[in-house]
């Protein structure tokens, strides 16, 4: 099989030079036995800690603590992974990119699937917010193999700072009850809906994330039609 050329990372993070220097020093410092998949398979445990840690907030808002060391345990692996395969050179593109980013869009399933059976968020608005992540990292993806570039940051955010993020607001709704009680009655297509803060949010970074996705894939498909412009007809 012809070898893939890896595609080139853009990261410019808010975090991302602190991040990487960390990362390093973490990689430096694992014990030789620890692999690149094991770690990949602590970020889905990660993922199966914060779904859990959400949908027994149905009995205690307490288990937000759960949730918020799932986010620790998921970014731990999901970093760390390729991180390690760097360090000590032992990157395998086709194998890593392959398998990095169905684990990614497993636990992003399985994390969001979490919070739309917990007590803060319905399941639609929770599926909603889940099927702009897919799309977005679906063009992240097909742009990886046409441009060789992958894109992991939008607006100076990245996954890094998206945990930060969640687990901030972790910690308002565990300790700030009027927001966590909060609730909105519209009316939407003839049906009453009722939504609480974390939907709001939720469909807020729904919507932001569709734009982006709009935006970039108006943009990429312009300068596709010059590269690849319409045959004309013999």
């Amino acid at each position: 099989m012809q070898e893939r050329k890896q595609s080139v990372r853009i990261q410019t993070s808010i975090l991302n030079a602190a991040e990487r220097k960390l990362l390093i020093w973490l990689a430096e410092r694992m014990p030789k036995w620890v692999t690149s998949d094991m770690l990949t398979f602590i970020g889905f445990i990660g993922a199966l800690i914060i779904a859990t840690g959400y949908a027994l907030t149905n009995r205690n808002i307490n288990w937000l603590w759960l949730a918020c060391f799932g986010f620790f345990v998921n970014w731990f692996g999901d970093s760390l992974d390729g991180s390690l395969a760097r360090v000590r050179k032992a990157q395998r593109p086709i194998y890593g990119f392959f398998l990095d980013h169905n684990v990614d869009c497993i636990n992003e399933s399985i994390m969001f699937i979490g919070v739309g059976l917990s007590s803060l968020m319905s399941l639609t608005s929770a599926l909603f917010v889940l099927s702009a992540y897919l799309l977005l990292s679906v063009y992240v993806y097909i742009n990886a193999h046409l441009k060789n570039e992958f894109k992991l940051t939008y607006a100076g955010l990245g996954p890094t700072e998206f945990r930060i993020i969640a687990v901030i607001v972790n910690l308002i709704l565990l300790y700030v009850a009027p927001i966590r009680e909060f609730t909105c009655d519209i009316r939407l297509f003839g049906f009453n809906v009722s939504l609480q803060m974390l939907d709001i949010v939720a469909l807020v970074i729904a919507f932001v994330i569709l734009m982006m996705y709009l935006v970039s894939l108006l943009k990429d498909a312009r300068e596709f039609s010059k590269i690849d412009p319409p045959k004309k007809a013999e």
